[in-house]
């Protein structure tokens, strides 16, 4: 299976088409007044048409908020990345869900390992993130973590993934899929053609 690539932080029609023609998997919308990418529903909804999947990222809404803004955004997947628990994850759909954990925020490994094996029944994706909370930040997390537990459903890495580092990332932690966001930015919100397309010359460069 090919790597999989996820945008995130998308702002603008023209980012879209730019990830879109670039052979992106998924596009993702921020749905988090705090963050500077935050979008309305109505953006999402308006993006059609593409062969990549649509990501909703969701922190502060109920199972049934994140329900109605999917149907209204014409999503297909829910990135649940605040503290959504097994029935949260079991009310929106297995199927739907992209699970968020930060690896650095355990203590031991034991702890991550009991973490991946509680969501991994109830989501399709796990995506570990950089950092103990949030995203978009630009930092990084060590990739050897990754080597010492194990994960029974397909994962994503994520944090300050850019041009410089996705090679070193890619064949380090072996992930199914990278989640790019900050670091194909001119700034936030606005992705940058040039760094986006050195993103994906390399990925291409670790098959």
């Amino acid at each position: 299976m090919s790597l999989l690539v996820k945008v995130c932080g998308m702002t603008r029609a023209e980012d879209v088409a730019a990830c879109e023609e670039l052979g992106a998997d998924f596009i993702g919308f921020i749905f988090h007044p705090a963050s500077p990418r935050n979008v309305e529903v109505n953006f999402a909804r308006s993006v059609s048409g593409t062969k990549a999947k649509k990501v909703g990222l969701f922190l502060m809404q109920s199972a049934a908020e994140t329900i109605k803004m999917m149907k209204q955004g014409g999503l297909d997947f829910a990135q649940l990345h605040g503290g959504q628990n097994e029935e949260f994850c079991r009310t929106v759909g297995r199927e739907k869900v992209i699970k968020v954990l930060w690896p650095q925020r355990y203590e031991s490994v034991q702890e991550f390992q009991h973490d991946i094996d509680r969501f991994a029944p109830h989501c399709s994706y796990l995506l570990f993130d950089a950092g103990t909370s949030g995203g978009g930040h630009g930092k990084t997390q060590p990739f050897e973590v990754f080597s010492e537990v194990t994960i029974p459903v397909p994962w994503l890495l994520a944090g300050g993934l850019s041009p410089d580092n996705l090679e070193e990332a890619i064949t380090t932690a072996r992930p199914h899929g990278v989640d790019i966001n900050s670091g194909v930015e001119s700034e936030p919100g606005i992705k940058d053609k040039n760094k986006l397309g050195a993103a994906f010359d390399a990925i291409a460069r670790t098959k």
